[in-house]
């Protein structure tokens, strides 16, 4: 019997929403219908705001989430249009994963850490989407696992191995969004079966965006070709790969709680006269370099590596991971079945369907909590 969810996903990019309607029969899935809606630049300026403290907060903050499900609502509007044509209606769908705008994101310090100094939030307003759609709602992802002592993040690495991994070999996805993660895939064809990895490797085009934004008024570099023109600072990238965040072990994640504009500024102060190309580039080379070091380090067994996110766009940055890994095929998630900026929503629609099923959507060898947890919170319709 087939099963159809909605996976929406909106990322640390801030650039707006992705959806996906994607129907499941056993471990196959397929994508039936996409689409996407950019965030209102009011609303982008208002989210990253909310990264950090200011006044009247939680206010703010529910405004903004009311705001995403409308626009989460508009995205499922969309996909259902397309899905009517093949004689669907809302009825037909078992429910939406709609994973939030990630705002704050504090994960325990280590194992031992006391769970309840840990937190993750995720701007939404689940039941008005609920309201909005008719159709049911989880949401609310994270905190599960991160009550359990995990990282909360990332969580795609499951999905990743679900549709992604080969029999006979080892094979490394590379999510490029505002922060990149990866996840290492062992051949399913080993018995017993080693475990899946995965970790947030540090900025993917969070701070390219940012500082494209800045000295272009473009949200982000256009295949590259800003940072293509500029040239490597190697005295700032030996500074910027000095955040202790890198040479953590896993498991680990992060977010603009970390690596942000006032984390760059702070970095860039002896080299305010450097030309803005320049340090474009450089930081290419950071989101180049830190997804390499941690694909040499834990995926050495593997010579694959397929890359999805928006990041897989960016020219001049698939160049460099390719020269960084001579011995890998590097390709883009198109090429195994689903286009690179449909992986993360088809990941929640997927999660959904572990939440509705009552299945772990956690991995705790990749986000270190006590154990497998059912994640999420379910909004009936």
């Amino acid at each position: 019997m087939q099963e159809f969810f909605i996976g929406l996903m909106s990322g640390t990019s801030l650039d707006g929403v992705d959806g996906v309607l994607a129907g499941f029969s056993g471990r196959d899935m397929r994508v039936i219908a996409a689409a996407s809606a950019p965030f209102p630049e009011r609303l982008q300026h208002e989210l990253l705001a909310l990264n950090a403290p200011g006044p009247n907060e939680l206010h703010r903050a529910a405004l903004a989430g009311n705001q995403i499900a409308t626009i989460y609502a508009g995205v499922v509007a969309q996909l259902m249009e397309s899905a009517s044509r093949q004689g669907m209606t809302a009825a037909a769908i078992n429910a939406i994963g709609a994973h939030g705008q990630t705002v704050r994101h504090q994960p325990p310090l280590s194992r031992t850490n006391h769970p309840g100094q840990a937190y993750t939030v995720q701007l939404n307003n689940p039941a008005l989407l609920a309201e909005l759609t008719g159709i049911d709602v989880v949401a609310d992802f994270r905190s599960r696992d991160v009550a359990a002592g995990g990282q909360g993040a990332p969580l795609v690495p499951a999905f990743h191995h679900s549709v992604f991994a080969q029999t006979d070999s080892t094979v490394v996805v590379l999510n490029l969004g505002g922060i990149a993660n990866i996840s290492i895939l062992p051949a399913t064809g080993i018995v017993p079966a080693p475990a899946v990895l995965g970790f947030d490797c540090g900025p993917g085009n969070a701070l390219l965006d940012a500082w494209c934004q800045r000295h272009t008024g473009q949200p982000f570099d256009a295949g590259g070709a800003w940072a293509a023109s500029g040239q490597l600072i190697p005295e700032l990238l030996v500074s910027l790969l000095d955040e202790p965040y890198f040479s953590k072990l896993p498991p680990k994640s992060t977010g603009r709680d970390l690596f942000n504009l006032g984390w760059l500024e702070t970095k860039l102060a002896p080299w305010t006269s450097q030309r803005p190309q320049d340090i474009q580039h450089t930081l290419t080379e950071l989101t180049a370099s830190s997804c390499v070091t941690a694909i040499k380090s834990y995926g050495k067994d593997s010579m694959e590596l397929i890359v999805c996110g928006g990041g897989a766009f960016n020219r001049h940055l698939m160049q460099r991971l390719q020269i960084g890994l001579p011995s890998f095929t590097v390709s883009v998630s198109d090429v195994h079945g689903i286009p690179a900026q449909q992986v993360e929503a088809a990941a929640f629609a997927w999660l959904a369907r572990q939440t509705i099923s009552r299945q772990p959507g956690n991995l705790a060898s990749v986000t270190g909590a006590a154990g497998p947890r059912i994640l999420g919170a379910i909004y009936p319709s």
